[in-house]
């Protein structure tokens, strides 16, 4: 299906890809992994054929589709559903021409293959994909200039999905999701036929939906069977291995060189020591492990409080006076609490996290604090506020009002910027990097309390993994929302639910959660499914109920028709019985009649059939 041979790349003066090479065949299901910034969403550009290769050669079937997530959604007041409808190319070209096509031979070819392609089943499998990515009815028939840039990624992940192409790649595609619909998507995955390819540093999907893991490490891509725990290992085996063979290699060759340089002067020896030289410059020294280094995050410890930290007696929050988002909240949050949020997006593990860090402010009910308390607070779309022509050493030594620079750069440290990366502007910093920086602002004057909303959307594995140590490290509260499976099991020792207008604790653990929400939905496709069938019926039988009526009519008419003809027929037969003439002027009239009622009643008859063939079919 796809081939990669010998591929080289350079982007900046950088080379991304050294003569690298790739076979896919139909059906397979990769995993590209690889630290941030090594290449991966390159290669997919590559693939697509949206840049060009050095070197080298990327050959694919020509007739197979390729599906990647569009950037380039429309802005306008198309509805999401008709936005991912739309996504069928030859589907949408084959309606609009099906209007248009006076030609019976091609409008007998549009029919078939509109039959073929499930074309009339398209509208319901669109509304299940987008209800699965989180979307109900409601916002299905919303124009999709009033969702905000999450929302419409989700839309452009709907609309691949939809079209279920022979090459599906898919690149980070849970960065926009909520717990809820990445479990809808990683079932979907599962169950995807075709060939897929994904980007994640998400390691739960990857260990679900992928049996073989691409490497691209050192420019080139490496090849493992297995999912991501079995890459993993099989990875560090190889690096063991490696290692030894290193220091094997490494021994033998001092030991060579001690004999050059020991006998290099001497007459009877020198051949041989030249030789020797020789055969060591000659050694394939095998590259020595070097770790791919993880900065570690580390977080300060706060001193002691007493707890309870923060109490909630009948808080009620929102955004307007008079219409809570979360009412009746009666929490408690302890100093060695470890605390997940779950819930579907738009449930309030927001706005209930904002109320907690005081960014809003209750509508009623009481809240409870110690005078020290101090509240770290971490979100995401904090990227956007940060000044990007500003430096990570500038921001942070605002955010410490005028500390010394060692400490600034010391707090910096904490969370792998060295001199060099602080002093660059932020426009220049990677996402990850991004993250870091405002974990850093976050967490700097030693918090008793963190509040993370979604900290690892810009992170790679490697990255994940030294957060969940970090924070398992850290002596203070902890407050998650975040839809990394990993990261919550790790973490979180206590999970509360945010539904239905409220907080409470969920007693189960991650994958009874789980297995809640894929019950869920199976419960909500199925009763989708009732209503359709139903409303399908009532459809049919409101359409039936005129078309009935007007097949009555035609029946009526043409009993009508044929009583007539019955009379005429009766009439030619008495003439021709007593008429003694050989041509009778009357008879011919007859006969005239009688020709226009029989052509009358065969086109009647014809409208009647295909009424009745249209009532029964519900079309």
């Amino acid at each position: 299906m796809l081939s990669i041979t010998d591929v080289t790349y350079t982007i900046g003066g950088r080379m991304l890809l050294d003569r690298a090479s790739l076979s896919i065949s139909e059906g397979q299901r990769i995993g590209l992994v690889g630290p941030n910034g090594t290449g991966k969403s390159t290669l997919f550009k590559l693939i697509s054929g949206e840049l060009e290769i050095d070197s080298g050669k990327i050959e694919l079937n020509k007739k197979i589709s390729i599906g990647m997530v569009r950037q380039d959604l429309p802005e306008d007041e198309t509805k999401l559903i008709d936005v991912v409808l739309a996504a069928d190319k030859e589907r949408a070209s084959l309606l609009a021409e099906a209007e248009t096509s006076e030609d019976p031979e091609r409008i007998g070819y549009i029919y078939e293959r509109l039959s073929e392609i499930n074309a009339y089943d398209a509208p319901a499998r669109a509304a299940s994909i987008l209800a699965g990515l989180g979307f109900d009815e409601e916002a299905q028939n919303s124009p999709i200039s009033s969702f905000s840039g999450g929302w419409r990624m989700r839309v452009a992940l709907a609309a691949v999905l939809f079209c279920e192409p022979d090459l599906l790649m898919l690149d980070e595609p849970t960065n926009h999701l909520d717990f809820e619909a990445m479990i809808w998507l990683e079932n979907y995955l599962m169950r995807y036929s075709k060939t897929l390819i994904i980007i994640s540093h998400d390691r739960d999907i990857l260990n679900k939906t992928v049996n073989q893991i691409i490497h691209l490490n050192n420019k080139s891509l490496e090849s493992y069977t297995g999912n991501y725990d079995q890459f993993e290992r099989m990875r560090a085996e190889k690096l063991m291995n490696q290692q030894a063979l290193h220091e094997k290699q490494a021994a033998q060759q001092a030991k060579m060189m001690k004999f050059v340089d020991r006998f290099r002067a001497s007459a009877s020896k020198a051949k041989q020591a030249q030789s020797r030289l020789k055969a060591i410059e000659k050694m394939d020294i095998v590259d020595a492990v070097i770790a791919e280094r993880v900065s570690a995050f580390i977080f300060p410890q706060p001193e002691e409080l007493y707890s309870p930290l923060i109490t909630l007696e009948n808080v009620d929050v929102g955004y307007e006076e008079h219409k809570p988002i979360l009412h009746k909240l009666n929490l408690r949050i302890d100093m060695d609490d470890r605390i997940a949020l779950l819930g579907a997006n738009g449930n309030g593990k927001s706005t209930l996290v904002k109320l907690l860090s005081d960014r809003l402010k209750a509508l009623s009910g009481e809240i409870n604090k110690p005078s020290k308390l101090k509240i770290g607070y971490f979100s995401q779309h904090q990227t956007e506020e940060l000044d990007i022509n500003l430096t990570p050493y500038q921001i942070m030594f605002a955010a410490m009002k005028d500390q010394p620079e060692p400490k600034v750069r010391g707090a910096l440290g904490k969370f792998g910027f060295d001199k060099n990366k602080a002093d660059t502007i932020v426009k220049d910093l990677s996402g990850g990097e991004k993250s870091r920086l405002l974990l850093s602002l976050m967490s700097f004057d030693a918090p008793h309390i963190m509040l993370i909303d979604e900290p690892t959307n810009h992170l790679d594995i490697d990255a994940r993994e030294a957060l969940i140590q970090a924070l398992n490290n850290y002596s203070g509260a902890v407050i998650l929302v975040s839809h990394d499976p990993h990261l919550v099991e790790c973490v979180a020792d206590r999970l509360w639910l945010v539904a239905d207008g409220g907080c409470r604790p969920y007693d189960g653990d991650v994958e009874a959660y789980r297995e809640l929400i894929i019950s869920q939905r199976r419960k909500e496709r199925a009763d989708a499914k009732q209503s359709s069938r139903k409303n399908k019926e009532e459809r049919k039988k409101e359409k039936a109920s005129p078309l009935v009526k007007e097949a009555k009519q035609l029946e009526n008419k043409i009993a009508d028709l044929t009583s007539k003809r019955e009379v005429v027929e009766n009439e030619i037969a008495n003439l021709s019985m007593n008429s003694k003439k050989a041509y009778n002027p009357q008879l011919k009239d007859l006969n005239i009649s009688l020709s226009r009622l029989n052509q009358e009643l065969q086109d009647v008859e014809k409208e009647w059939l295909k009424l009745i063939e249209s009532i029964d079919s519900g079309n």
